[in-house]
């Protein structure tokens, strides 16, 4: 079972065309009903069979139903555990926070308080833009080229994208965009341009609250920040009192390689917001960490109804302990991030592409986002789920699960490589035709 099987009949979408918002996106270009999953497969209601290289957005690190996980989430609603605590002390918590700390904070040398702000990316970043605010006195945030927060105001604020923001109604202030590492392209260091803004007193930029940006930016294109630039920004944040805030809510989880991704710049960011694949199964759960000293909120300052999902803390914690109790699944997620790096590089170089992103979170640039969709579709037409990112929706991003089968990964990529053959064929082809 390592190749998909596509169903090719649309299902019966009435209900959907008549009570659904136009907002929907992702069911346009992949018009399946979906019925279940499991591991890298989801299966539809005619009985297709489909390879998920997309995994919820990086939700689902671990692939679907993952039975480890599963089974920990049976046990606990078959027993009656809480499933809603708001945020009281459950058992469910205390195991998590307890394996937390063990397995992944401790190992690192990092002390952060914990604090549940909500079940989603956007609400760790909204938390931590307020307590960034809140600790420094000061409003405006430093945010970059590109990136990519969430949808709620604060959060796109701090987002690049001109079609998300145009959401928003209202003005999105108190926030300026930086560029990106390697934005002006190479030999030019944007982190030094920020130094000097900082320090001209003529430049217009005001003293900042924090300073937000992620390691490799998921939504942005999959653009990648060099170690050396993340410990140039670290080091400018301090030195200007500003709070360095790591939004790993895409690239966490062990997706770049390690839990953390800004571990192998070797910085220690003031706070940290995690979500997608924290709960491991797909539940609702994000969570942002930070220094014990920044703890300054008041009992309730900041709070949500859904801050004690509980059966995401019991699926997190039998993620923790089945993935993270040792090195070896984050040595294979290595290997396959380099499989994967070497892959894509030889698609690139057969058609003149360029390959970005880090680890298990990689993609090949398109020359336009038209040529990147038709890829896309082609994909999905051979039961591939695959989307893409960046400015234009330029980037082809696989996000493939992490602890995906070589064989299946394997012939997921050929698919990739062979939609990318026709798709850049065929645009030679008719540029030849323009020319003549």
């Amino acid at each position: 079972m390592s190749r998909p099987e596509p169903s090719h009949t649309l299902p019966d979408r009435s209900i959907y065309l008549r009570r659904e918002s136009k907002v929907r996106s992702y069911c346009r270009t992949m018009p399946r009903q979906f019925v279940k999953a499991r591991g890298p497969w989801m299966y539809d209601d005619q009985g297709g069979r489909y390879l998920d290289f997309l995994s919820g957005c990086s939700t689902l690190n671990y692939g679907h139903n993952h039975p480890v996980l599963k089974q920990a989430l049976i046990e606990h609603i078959q027993n009656d555990g809480i499933a809603h605590g708001l945020d009281l002390h459950t058992q469910a918590k205390a195991e998590f926070l307890h394996t937390f700390d063990e397995l992944i904070l401790e190992p690192r040398g990092l002390d952060y308080v914990a604090m549940f702000p909500g079940p989603t990316g956007t609400n760790a970043v909204e938390a931590a833009l307020k307590l960034a605010r809140k600790v420094t006195g000061r409003n405006l945030v430093i945010a970059f080229t590109n990136g990519f927060h969430g949808m709620t105001l604060g959060s796109l604020a701090c987002t690049g994208n001109a079609a998300k923001r145009q959401g928003a109604g209202v003005p999105l202030d108190n926030v300026v965009h930086e560029p990106y590492d390697g934005y002006h392209g190479q030999g030019i260091d944007t982190a030094e341009l920020l130094e000097r803004r900082l320090t001209d007193g003529s430049s217009g930029l005001d003293a900042p609250a924090a300073i937000l940006v992620e390691t490799v930016q998921g939504e942005g294109g999959l653009n990648v920040a060099s170690a050396a630039w993340l410990r140039k920004i670290a080091a400018l944040a301090k030195r200007h009192g500003a709070l360095l805030i790591i939004d790993d809510i895409q690239a966490g989880c062990g997706r770049t390689g390690g839990f953390f991704s800004f571990e192998e710049a070797g910085i220690e960011p003031d706070i940290v917001t995690l979500a997608k694949s924290l709960s491991g199964l797909g539940l609702p759960f994000a969570l942002t960490l930070f220094r014990r000293e920044l703890d300054i909120w008041n009992p309730g300052e900041h709070n949500g109804t859904f801050r004690g999902n509980n059966h995401a803390f019991v699926t997190a914690t039998a993620a923790l302990r089945h993935f993270w109790s040792d090195g070896e699944f984050a040595g294979e997620v290595s290997r396959r991030g380099e499989y994967l790096a070497e892959r894509l590089e030889r698609m690139a170089e057969a058609h003149g592409l360029e390959t970005r992103g880090r680890g298990m979170m990689r993609g090949i640039v398109l020359p336009n986002g038209e040529l990147a969709a038709k890829v896309t579709a082609a994909c999905f037409d051979r039961g591939l789920i695959i989307e893409t990112s960046g400015a234009d929706d330029e980037v082809v991003k696989v996000l493939a699960p992490l602890n995906i089968d070589d064989e299946i990964f394997a012939k997921g990529l050929d698919i990739v490589e062979e939609c990318v053959a026709n798709v850049m064929n065929e645009y030679v082809e008719a540029s030849l035709e323009v020319t003549k």
